[in-house]
């Protein structure tokens, strides 16, 4: 995205506003507008930052980047990937069931590339979706070491053993 226009032009209405206080406030328009050039960029940039941040919010899971290079931002959309439908290689986890139909909520949570490499492949692994392999590793790292053993539901005999936490 080219930001020059919108710099032209708010330099132009600055020399508009400027002509109505005369010789000297035109002159005092022409100094200023060269250093302010820089100063308006980063505004506008802020602007386009903050108006990604509001999108990303109302488009989660996806989200929207704003990306500089050189002197103009890009815009970069990531829309949420289709979670392939999987049966659950074991039964939901206690706390799911005892949840009885509560309410949930939605996080966007930002990831580096080869983390959520590595957590796709866990989850697919086990056999889950990825959200249902976070919300257990969540709910592991935050229930005792009962729950985080797997064996609260599932028995001690399956051998399964989880510990650790996910970078």
């Amino acid at each position: 995205m080219d930001l020059t226009p919108y710099v032209e032009k708010l330099r132009a209405e600055l020399a508009v506003a400027a002509e109505a206080g005369g010789a000297e406030a035109r002159a005092l328009a022409e100094r200023l507008t060269a250093p302010l050039e820089s100063a308006i960029r980063l505004t506008l940039l802020e602007a386009l930052s903050a108006a990604a941040d509001e999108i990303t919010r109302d488009l989660a899971p996806g989200s929207v980047d704003v990306r500089l290079r050189g002197v103009n931002p890009g815009f970069v959309v990531h829309l949420p990937q289709a979670e392939p439908e999987t049966a659950p290689a074991a039964p939901a986890p206690a706390w799911d069931e005892a949840a009885g139909g509560a309410a949930t909520s939605r996080i966007n949570l930002r990831l580096p590339d080869d983390l959520k490499t590595r957590i796709e492949e866990a989850a697919g692994r086990e056999r889950l979706s990825v959200n249902t392999w976070l919300v257990r590793a969540a709910a592991g790292a935050l229930d005792g070491p009962a729950e985080r053993r797997g064996t609260a539901e599932r028995g001690p005999d399956l051998g399964q053993r989880f510990t650790g936490w996910v970078r």
